[in-house]
């Protein structure tokens, strides 16, 4: 039998043991933290939109996003979910307020988180923190509307593209539908064109990676693993939409259109496949050559922008249109609007009424 000089040490350690295996739960790291209350959207956002803070699961760190949900009851009808990434030197409060209309419009709810704001500091630019803070945006929004798992949709331009690209590849479970535009695919390459270019992101990715590539394996590491390439194998079974202007990566223009076909390549069979050849034609040419010309391709959705060549493989569809680092938004909800979860690809084209919107997003600025 232990004395009491034995027993109050043991009762103390027990207590201690259980403290810590508490605090260690997300759920009482959630409950236990004073996080911001709503306050209004960013500037230039409509005023339904609010600035929110949720808790990342990666580091129990509260996040901001902007967040728009329609009103609801208990007998509301589960809606869509549109997540919405910011560009490349931007943060969550960047006006993209095309998602917000474009989610009032067809009754959807709306999260633009932050994921670490601008892609110059290692915890960015595809971090495991970065990428976890997107997932627990899609959770938060989730407690707060009544979502529709089976139509979570995820769209973004440049950097956007960039972190649409890679949240498919890494959590494909989520998605029902990506839509990426002018996203970067291979971080060293674009630290290469970038420098040549005399454009700033090549400092950017030497910041976030610790170095330009071939300094070292583990720099060579950062780069491979932020990278969409390396990942995107996995997200086979998600509906990808990529479009990119074919004028991208000229005059100052800072992605070029060799991303979206590598990325179309990776996932798309062999004989589907661009070749290296009418690749860098493209590229270098701004045009489509020869054979791989096909009759002009109507689109509705695009309003004003013609397309200029499309090509779809299964889950993946390629388009490049007649344009530069650009986002046509419209033309993205119409498509993600048709995917389903768990559902083949839906390449149907809708055409009705032209639509005249265009945005343009210079990455950066």
């Amino acid at each position: 039998m232990k004395t009491g000089k034995t027993l109050i040490p043991a009762l103390l350690f027990f207590w201690v043991s259980c403290l810590n295996m508490i605090s260690e739960n997300p759920l009482f790291a959630q409950a236990s933290s004073s996080l911001p209350a709503d306050s209004p959207a960013p500037a230039g956002w409509p005023e339904e939109a609010k600035t929110v803070y949720y808790l990342s699961s990666a580091d129990n760190t509260p996040q901001p996003a902007v967040f728009y949900a329609p009103e609801q009851n208990a007998d509301s009808e589960p809606i869509p979910l549109i997540v919405g990434l910011h560009t490349w030197s931007h943060d969550f409060r960047q006006k993209n307020t095309y998602f917000f209309h474009g989610a009032k419009k067809r009754n959807w709810a709306m999260i633009c988180p932050n994921f670490r704001g601008r892609n110059d500091k290692p915890e960015a630019c595809g971090s495991e923190l970065a990428v976890a803070d997107i997932v627990s945006a899609v959770e938060y929004a989730k407690s707060r509307a009544k979502i529709d798992p089976s139509r979570v949709y995820l769209m973004g331009c440049s950097g956007g593209g960039y972190g649409s690209m890679l949240l498919a590849a890494r959590h494909p479970e989520i998605w029902a539908g990506v839509c990426e535009w002018a996203g970067i695919a291979d971080l060293a390459d674009w630290y290469r064109t970038t420098k040549e270019a005399k454009l700033g992101y090549w400092k950017h990715l030497a910041s976030v990676c610790g170095g330009a590539p071939g300094e070292s394996p583990e720099i060579d590491k950062q780069y491979a693993v932020r990278s969409p390439l390396t990942h995107l194998a996995n997200a086979s079974s998600v509906p990808l939409s990529i479009n990119h202007g074919i004028h991208d990566g000229h005059n100052s223009q800072s992605v070029p259109v060799s991303h979206a076909i590598r990325a179309f390549n990776l996932l798309a069979k062999t004989e589907n496949q661009i070749t290296g050849e009418q690749m860098n034609f493209i590229v270098s040419k701004a045009e489509i050559p020869a054979d791989l010309k096909s009759e002009p391709l109507e689109d509705s959705e695009f309003g004003r922008t013609k397309i200029l060549f499309r090509r779809s493989d299964g889950n993946v569809r390629l388009t490049i249109f007649d344009g530069g680092h650009t986002l046509v938004a419209e033309a993205g909800f119409e498509w993600l609007a048709r995917q389903r979860k768990g559902q083949p690809a839906d390449w149907s084209v809708k055409n009705k009424e032209k639509n005249d919107q265009i945005l343009e997003i210079q990455s950066g600025k």
